[in-house]
């Protein structure tokens, strides 16, 4: 057996690990690199950690700890507070307050998990005491999060962005992150439409909720503060070019000498499994690289002779994977998997890869994935195992029809 098919059955060992036994993925590719390299590649210690992708930690530990720092100190908080009272008693705009507010914060820096983490709980509390569909409100708090998860500063879009430079593939953060959008804001838009109407049918409605106040706490100087920082690093990224990770672990420090006693609680709050995996996960990129297997798929897949049929099968390997597993891990695996194929000149590689990143995350509803479990698992009032299957019905739909009206939105226009 040659290293190239030796590399991808470890890679696909590492998968069914990660899936079946929750050790972290991370983890596993760092060990499969080592093994992998020694034994299959020849290669030393440098030639292995040459892969590590350093600019990438420091865009994850950076913006995590600046998203840890806001959360420890109540910025959060009081943002989530200011966008519900900004609903007031109008009950049908909840699951919107919900999906915008996981957008904002994912958009600013939230990891995926965490931003679903912290709504998911006022969102499904908001659901059981006024009677709005589970599945919807749920729902709703996962799309949203994926709305806001490719902004040029966000951890998603910083992640493929760079995978993107580091691979030399044409890219575009502004049509990942509209393309993220765009595709979530429909989908939540068609649930929302179909739950109203069978609502409808049944002859039941939401209760709506007493009028509440719209004025919002005035914000602590910690807040202000924050805000600031957050409204910093967006000019200073997108406006100025400065680097987001290197920027956002400058702002990060600057609150932290300010209010020492919150950063030593947010330092422990930096998504570190995150920054694991995916540094884990670019490493063994980086041995795969190195041992010519990149090529080696990339050709695989260029053989099935229709380069547009071989994009939707990327595009459905990346949806059913993910549903089952890390979106992160997936990601930072088939977009390097994808560069020979690109190469060909045959499809768009802006809108592949955009279509790559979206198909990978906007099955996260699944109830196998970590916002579909945590949207499980903070449902008030429910039937579990009834929602449990409500949840996998609704994600086997994802799973079988976005990938395909994506690649068809953003693969298709683009062959040729």
């Amino acid at each position: 057996m040659t290293a190239q098919l030796v590399s991808i059955l470890v890679l696909a060992v590492i998968f069914l690990l990660a899936t079946t036994l929750s050790v972290n993925m991370g983890a596993l590719a760092f060990a499969g690199a080592f093994l992998v390299g020694t034994l299959a590649g020849g290669m030393d210690g440098d030639a292995i950690f040459a892969g590590f992708p350093g600019d990438i930690f420091v865009v994850l530990v950076g913006v995590t700890y600046l998203f840890a720092l806001a959360r420890a100190n109540g910025t959060t908080d009081w943002l989530v507070t200011a966008a519900v009272r900004l609903v007031g008693g109008r009950t049908a705009l909840i699951p919107w307050v919900m999906f915008a507010i996981t957008a904002v914060l994912t958009a600013i820096g939230a990891v995926s998990p965490a931003a679903v983490a912290i709504v998911a709980p006022v969102a499904l509390g908001f659901a059981a005491r006024h009677g709005i569909n589970p599945l919807l409100m749920g729902a709703m708090v996962v799309h949203g999060a994926q709305a806001g998860g490719f902004s040029p500063i966000s951890v998603y879009g910083s992640i493929v962005n760079g995978i993107v430079e580091r691979d030399g593939i044409p890219g575009n953060p502004l049509v990942l992150f509209l393309a993220s959008l765009v595709a979530n804001t429909a989908i939540a838009a068609v649930l929302h439409a179909v739950l109203h109407a069978v609502l409808r049918r049944r002859g039941t409605a939401p209760q709506e909720p007493p009028p509440e106040q719209t004025a919002t706490t005035k914000p602590r100087l910690p807040v202000v503060a924050t805000l600031t920082g957050l409204l910093a690093l967006v000019v200073s990224t997108l406006v100025l070019d400065l680097d987001v990770g290197l920027t956002a672990i400058t702002l990060a420090v600057l609150l932290s000498i300010a209010w020492p006693a919150t950063s030593r609680q947010a330092v422990a709050e930096i998504t570190w499994p995150t920054v694991l995996l995916i540094c884990g996960v670019l490493t063994y990129v980086g041995v795969l690289r190195e041992l010519g297997t990149i090529d080696y798929a990339g050709n695989a897949v260029s053989d099935v002779g229709i380069p547009v049929l071989a994009a939707l099968l990327l595009c459905y390997i990346g949806a059913v994977v993910s549903a089952f597993a890390s979106s992160v891990g997936i990601m930072g695996a088939l977009i390097p998997l994808a560069v020979p194929f690109l190469a060909l000149g045959t499809v768009g590689p802006v809108g592949m890869v955009a279509a790559l990143a979206v198909s990978a995350t906007v099955v996260d509803v699944s109830p196998f994935s970590t916002n579909g479990a945590l949207v499980l698992a903070n449902a008030k009032d429910v039937d579990r195992d009834r929602f449990f299957k409500q949840l996998l019905a609704y994600g086997g739909v994802v799973v079988a029809v976005a990938p395909l009206v994506i690649w068809l939105v953003l693969v298709v226009p683009d062959f040729g």
